[in-house]
């Protein structure tokens, strides 16, 4: 369990002689590195594959190829942390003597985890708990997470922390291709994204997130190779003006993802570049065949 203690002077103190301390708590949708999870000791509640027959705990039982090589037998479906699960992380940081807790979570458009978290946040009064709704998923949900870890190991400021992330969750923008959108229509999370017609076309749409947190169509693009290099041309656009944090992700794509990853590698004002394969959470409802990038403008310190 990774616990933040507190300057002694913090405006986060919550009363006389309390010396406070925080956790970070977010859920298997972050797809930040299992390194970086336990070098900052943020907790990380796992969302569930569900087959007929069996389940298992996102990222923990099952990996996302593991998901994408069974897809032709059985196409899974998803569930979130249980509550019991979620409220399990809070009795244990409460014994732990937490004061504060900093959740933040997948996008409430794609999921019900935020509205599960703020619910059980609500029954532990003795602790001072903040969910956010990241609006987001992937790393831009993880780019919060990380950014919020490293201000509060540099300041130990609880209040600071939450502000870094809600600025990244302002500022942060993702972009994707899908190979098909058979799986965001059959998982129920398509959202704006226009489905049936553009397929018989072999219409590649480039989708992004909505300030409600849900999939829309961005531009429509036709064919695989034309949306991969629409993409390109997208990721340079983004950064062509300030200094950012990019990460590349796929979903069974990473030949694909790779050659994103190359062209990023060439352009001069990313900050700090990573490559990530989505959580098997997601790729239930992408399918195989995603890649996307997630951006946001670094402030210089």
């Amino acid at each position: 369990m990774g616990v933040f203690d507190l300057k002694d002077d913090s405006q986060t103190t919550p009363g006389p002689g309390v010396r406070s301390k925080v956790a970070i708590l977010t859920d298997s949708t972050c797809d930040l590195d299992p390194a970086v999870i336990a070098a900052y000791g943020i907790e990380v509640v796992p969302l569930h594959i569900v087959y007929g027959d069996r389940e298992y705990r996102d990222r923990v039982d099952i990996t996302p190829q593991e998901v994408y090589d069974y897809m032709n037998v059985e196409v899974p479906k998803t569930s979130l942390p249980s509550y019991a699960e979620i409220a399990e992380v809070f009795r244990r940081l409460q014994a732990a003597d937490v004061t504060h807790v900093l959740a933040i979570h997948i996008s409430s458009g794609l999921s019900g985890t935020y509205d599960t978290v703020c619910s059980i946040a609500r029954e532990f009064k003795d602790m001072v708990v903040e969910v956010m709704d990241s609006k987001m998923l992937s790393m831009g949900l993880g780019f919060p997470v990380l950014e919020a870890a490293r201000e509060l190991q540099h300041s130990l400021d609880f209040y600071r922390a939450v502000a870094a992330a809600k600025r990244v969750i302002r500022d942060v923008k993702g972009f994707y291709v899908l190979s098909t959108l058979e799986y965001l229509i059959k998982g129920g999370r398509i959202g704006y994204v226009a489905g049936t017609f553009g397929q018989l076309l072999n219409i590649k749409p480039i989708i992004s997130l909505n300030e409600e947190g849900k999939y829309y169509t961005l531009m429509k693009v036709r064919g695989r190779e034309q949306s991969l290099r629409k993409l390109a041309d997208l990721l340079k656009e983004s950064v062509k003006e300030k200094i950012s944090n990019v990460a590349i992700v796929h979903g069974g794509a990473e030949q694909e993802a790779n050659e994103l990853h190359a062209k990023a590698k060439e352009l001069a004002n990313i900050k700090e570049l990573y490559l990530n394969q989505i959580s098997p959470a997601m790729g239930v409802h992408t399918g195989p065949g995603l890649v996307g990038f997630l951006v946001y403008p670094v402030i210089s310190s």
